[in-house]
């Protein structure tokens, strides 16, 4: 039939003869990719290098005695003592050093060395250490203008200065434009060589100038007669190749006159200055333009030619000082702009930070901008190299294999009686994805139906049918390789998505089936929830989301919330506490892990919600960025409460262990901040082994849009997660189905071993920390019996009666007292409730029973004897 796809397999070559070619070009590669190949590779030049300059200096010395012997090449590898050479490295170092000088570029040879130990410390030391391009360019112009010059002006020595090559073009530039044209141009080209390589400064001498009596133009003292009508030719353009702007001299003594003003993009400027206090010239690498409280003692004293005034609102104080850490309050970075107003009294106290030259407003304001990062000028931030590559960098595809899942896949649905018109592959780390675009009239669900049919037919775990593709008029069949492919993370962070994004949050996750790297910003998000069933990646994706945050974020601009219900999982990140981790006053370990620390955290974290929603509501600024921008511009007062906010992300390794053991009071704080938070900068990471609705609610889903899943056992699961199938069909370690932005992408989640994140952290912890730890606000639970208020006068009579019985059938229940001790409900209840004042047992859990707190006699004992 015409619609049937004809195909014919070619022969498959023998496993014997692919094994073969494919162990030569994997070694080859990587023999060359080896950093090992690249070092030996700087040895080896750094060793040139030495070798030809030790054989040039000995030529210079021993080429008489070595020039008949190395005349005579055929008779110099002779062993006889009567052909010894004189050079230092022998026969090869005397033969080479008379090539390169005798029969080269003369004493311009010596180039050619510094070349060698330019590419050999490059190489050795895997660095840009100097630049090899502009080494070479100054190599193949210092061979030229030098040899050239050597043979010219040292003609007539028996010595060749300039070789071969610098003769012959020598006696060719005679012939064509003489001796003299030679010389001049040989000393036009050394004057330029040098110029270009050294770029020295000429500078003409100053002569003394004096200012006229009757006119404000400085005339030079030369005696020559220049009147007023010579000096008005000063006046006429400049024929240089550019001008270069020259800071004006101040025409009267009075720098606050109003005929001193500074020209500022055509408009007259005003600058104020003091008129007793000269101008400093004391360079600052680094100010800041703030305000200060100065000390009684360290006041400045007016001088008595101003009055001791108050300063007025028109006048801003301005104090030089080096950045702190944390910024005091804003100034108004605007000067004072007069337009042809008279003289006012300007305080002495006004300080200008010193310059050459006046500035106009705008550059105060430009230098007064708050850097956060100066709070650690020093941090410096993980290497590549403390990453590891696993695996092979290339995925490696057997073509055999493409073949054969092709007729394996066109012959199945032939037996279906489906045709299709055309099959195409695409090779990831993990899967490979073969798009087929379906014969006019065949139903996309008949594709869809066949899906156990043709995992069958392959005999493959984990098909995936795709139907169809979206945005592609294609439907999409993914099978796993049989050879995988590590996806490791020193490959996404060194590439240039990641080093050259923007984003506030950048995080790399893993590969496309395209080999594209999946780098996206949390914080558009704005929130993640990952869920898998154990052992298939969910702790590794999280290193590798804190390890992309840690590799592209200062410490002043993030915290981490960890929370670890396993305490093993997050335990390695303990060591960055100062630089990155967040925690509650009081608290030692900077992992939660008690439930109850968690509750706490939590509440802690929807307070610092608040507060910041109250920053953003008095700065006029709907989301984090817009208000650090304003306050790094210094347009907020610090003395009002403002600060430099950074961003908050709350990792859960385990959320379905808090919700069973907390339940509501775990579930309403993560709900509040998944739906408020994302404009303040606080974001949630939320893995879970247990994909449930019970655990997933859909309070919290629908406020996670980005969603992750790993393999899952059953497609209900996939569907809780991911709202969709599939997640089911992965094959683990790492294979995961993302959903964002409302596509689901099927990826491998890049690998970052544990010995790996422990050399980062222990990079950073090394490293100076900020003065003071980054403390969430502190949270008190209304809720919380408080022993101490409890009065022991007050208590039921039968107090100690009914705690010995709940402690001995450790059952927190009301009937329990009611029955054991025959007692009414109300009285019953009281005592319950007096109990939970003291602390032995827990809240009331509704229907359920409460939680006995105290396990045994002596315990109870104990805290009987307290009242």
């Amino acid at each position: 039939m015409a619609n049937k796809l004809k195909t014919k397999a070619p022969p498959a070559p023998s496993p014997d003869e692919l094994k073969a070619d494919k162990e030569v070009e994997v070694t080859v590669k990587e023999v060359v990719k080896d950093e090992r190949t690249t070092k030996i590779a700087g040895a080896i030049s750094l060793l040139v290098a030495a070798f030809l300059f030790i054989a040039f200096t000995s030529y210079c010395f021993t080429w008489q005695q070595d020039q008949d012997k190395v005349f005579r090449f055929t008779d110099i590898f002779k062993i006889d003592n009567n052909n010894a050479v004189s050079n230092l490295l022998g026969v090869l170092g005397a033969y080479i050093a008379h090539v390169f000088i005798r029969n080269g570029f003369g004493l311009a040879s010596y180039l050619f060395c510094t070349f060698f130990f330019v590419l050999g410390a490059n190489l050795l030391f895997d660095k840009k250490i100097f630049s090899i391009v502009r080494n070479l360019r100054y190599l193949i112009t210092g061979l030229l203008v030098l040899s050239v010059s050597f043979s010219f002006f040292f003609q007539h020595t028996a010595f060749s200065f300039g070789g071969a090559a610098g003769e012959l073009m020598e006696a060719w530039l005679v012939k064509w434009i003489g001796s003299v044209g030679t010389a001049a141009l040989l000393l036009l080209a050394v004057l330029a060589y040098v110029i270009w390589r050294f770029n020295p400064v000429f500078k003409m001498p100053v002569l003394p100038v004096f200012k006229s009596p009757s006119s404000s133009k400085q005339v030079p003292a030369t005696g020559d007669g220049l009147g007023m009508e010579d000096m008005e030719e000063e006046d006429e353009p400049s024929m240089a190749l550019y001008n270069r702007e020259e800071p004006e001299e101040e025409e009267d003594d009075d720098i606050n006159s109003p005929g001193n003003k500074l020209k500022n993009d055509g408009k007259n400027v005003m600058v104020i200055m003091p008129k007793t206090v000269p101008l400093q010239v004391n360079p600052m690498n680094d100010f800041s333009l703030t305000e200060k409280d100065i000390p009684a003692d360290e006041a400045p004293v007016p001088p008595p030619s101003m009055p001791d005034e108050p300063l007025t609102e028109k006048a801003a104080l301005f104090i030089q000082q080096p950045r702190t850490r944390k910024p005091v309050a804003p100034v108004n970075m605007e000067l004072e702009i007069n337009a042809g107003k008279p003289d006012e009294d300007v305080p002495s106290e006004i300080f200008i930070p010193p310059a050459e030259t006046p500035v106009a407003a705008k550059d105060y304001k430009a230098q007064g901008d708050y850097e956060p990062t100066l709070d650690l000028r020093d941090y410096k931030y993980p290497s590549i190299d403390l990453l590891e590559t696993h695996g092979s960098e290339k995925i490696v595809h057997d073509p055999a294999e493409l073949e054969t899942h092709k007729n394996q896949i066109i012959e199945t649905l032939k037996n279906y009686d489906i045709a299709i018109q055309r099959i195409a592959a695409t090779v990831g780390p993990t899967v490979t994805l073969y798009e087929i675009v379906p014969a006019p009239g065949v139903r996309i669900s008949r594709i869809k139906n066949l899906e156990d049919d043709i995992a069958l037919s392959l005999a493959a775990l984990g098909i995936r049918i795709i139907a169809p593709i979206p945005g592609k008029g294609t439907i999409g069949i993914e099978v796993p390789n049989v050879r995988k492919t590590v996806v490791s993370m020193k490959t996404l962070l060194a590439s240039d998505k990641f080093q050259n994004n923007t984003f506030s949050l950048p995080i790399a996750i893993g590969k496309k089936i395209d080999n594209e790297n999946f780098i996206v910003d949390l914080a558009s998000m704005p929130h993640l929830l990952m869920a898998g069933a154990t052992g298939q990646g969910k702790s590794v994706g999280i290193n590798a989301l804190l390890v992309s945050l840690l590799y592209k974020k200062h410490p002043s601009q993030l915290k981490l919330v960890l929370v670890d219900p396993k305490k093993v999982e997050l335990s390695l990140y303990r060591v960055i506490e100062k630089h990155f981790l967040a925690k509650l006053p009081g608290e030692d370990e900077p992992i939660i892990t008690d439930t109850k620390k968690v509750i706490n955290s939590l509440n802690a974290l929807c307070i610092e919600m608040d507060n910041r929603y109250d920053l953003l509501k008095e700065a006029g600024c709907r989301n984090i960025k817009e208000y650090n921008e304003k306050f790094v511009k210094r347009r907020l007062n610090p003395q009002k409460g403002h600060q430099f906010l950074p961003f908050i992300v709350l990792v859960i390794d385990e959320f379905a262990d808090l919700i069973m053991t907390a339940g509501k009071e775990i579930e309403l704080p993560i709900a509040r901040l998944a739906q408020l938070a994302r404009a303040v900068g606080i974001h949630l990471i939320i893995a879970t082994q247990r994909p449930s609705v019970n655990i997933i609610t859909g309070t919290i889903k629908a406020n996670f849009p980005a969603r992750i899943a790993f393999k899952v056992s059953s497609k209900i699961d996939s569907r809780t997660i991911l709202d969709a199938g599939g997640a089911e069909q992965l094959i683990g370690k790492g294979d995961m189905l993302v959903s964002y932005n409302g596509e689901i992408t099927r990826l491998q989640c890049a690998f970052v071993d544990t010995p790996e994140v422990d050399r980062i952290v222990e990079f950073i912890g090394y490293q100076a920390s900020l003065p003071e730890q980054y403390y969430l606000p502190l949270f008190e639970d209304d809720k919380e019996p408080d022993h101490k208020n409890f009065d022991g006068e007050d208590r039921d009579p039968l107090f100690e009666e009914a705690a010995k019985l709940i402690v001995a059938n450790q059952i927190g229940s009301t009937s329990l007292i009611q029955r054991k001790m025959k007692l009414g409900y109300n009285r019953a209840g009281r005592l319950m409730d007096q109990l939970e004042a003291a602390g032995i047992v827990g809240k009331n859990l509704g229907s359920k029973a409460r939680d006995v707190l105290v396990k045994s006699d002596t315990e109870l004992q104990e805290i009987l004897d307290m009242f």
